[in-house]
């Protein structure tokens, strides 16, 4: 039975991978492969394990709200990071380390952060069932970033805020990239990937492809007023 489950879950990453990450202009062969070989099953709610390669966003139960962002806009976010093998990466808002599961794979290093202690836990204890010893979870605010592991090569920032950023482009090394979903509306749920390369300590952006995701309330600009 347990092999009839693995080979049906196999099979159901590969239609994935076919039908949604390489129709989304995701030429990659090592994101694809990752899609391919890691199980987002067990880092989904048990409820939802059914839709685990839906193309859906899928709410996760913690002690706050989080949604984990539709493979197919994570596979481009992943694409466009533009990881190397000997990377060192923070996924931000990490739940329960799917994204830093499939980065673990990608690069040499992997951080996930979140400021809810119960996904980071859950994400710790899913590394750990898939054997990652490059892959470590972290509970934090997420615009502090995780300053004792920087400098980071690149920054995933995996949901949708307004980009206020500035805690964590100083965790950049020199030439490294953030990547995230950026909207001018608090709250939103869809916005403009943006690519940041940081050179000569500035942060240059570079807008991408529309994405949906959850809201990041984290990285919110201060309310401006006008008289």
């Amino acid at each position: 039975m347990q092999n009839e489950q693995f080979a049906s879950s196999a099979a159901l990453r590969e239609t994935m991978v076919e039908r949604q990450i390489r129709t989304f202009d995701v030429t990659d062969l090592g994101v694809q492969a990752q899609m391919k070989d890691v199980p987002r099953e067990i880092f989904v709610d048990p409820a939802f394990a059914g839709l685990a390669y839906s193309d859906a966003r899928l709410t996760l139960s913690g002690k706050s709200r989080r949604e984990m962002t539709a493979p197919l806009v994570l596979a481009r976010l992943l694409k466009e990071a533009r990881l190397r093998e000997n990377d060192r990466v923070l996924v931000v808002a990490g739940a329960t380390g799917y994204a830093a599961a499939l980065v673990a794979g990608l690069a040499g290093s992997v951080v996930s952060l979140d400021d809810d202690e119960t996904f980071a836990a859950r994400a710790q204890a899913n590394f750990a069932a898939l054997g990652l010893t490059n892959a470590k979870s972290l509970a934090g605010p997420l615009d502090a970033g995780a300053s004792a592991d920087a400098p980071f090569d690149a920054i995933i920032v995996d949901g949708v805020s307004q980009g206020a950023f500035g805690g964590l482009f100083g965790q950049l090394a020199e030439g490294g990239r953030l990547i995230g979903i950026v909207s001018a509306q608090a709250g939103a749920q869809f916005g403009k990937a943006i690519l940041y390369l940081r050179v000569a300590g500035q942060a240059s952006p570079r807008p991408l492809f529309d994405a949906s995701a959850g809201a990041l309330a984290a990285f919110a600009k201060p309310v401006e007023f006008v008289f």
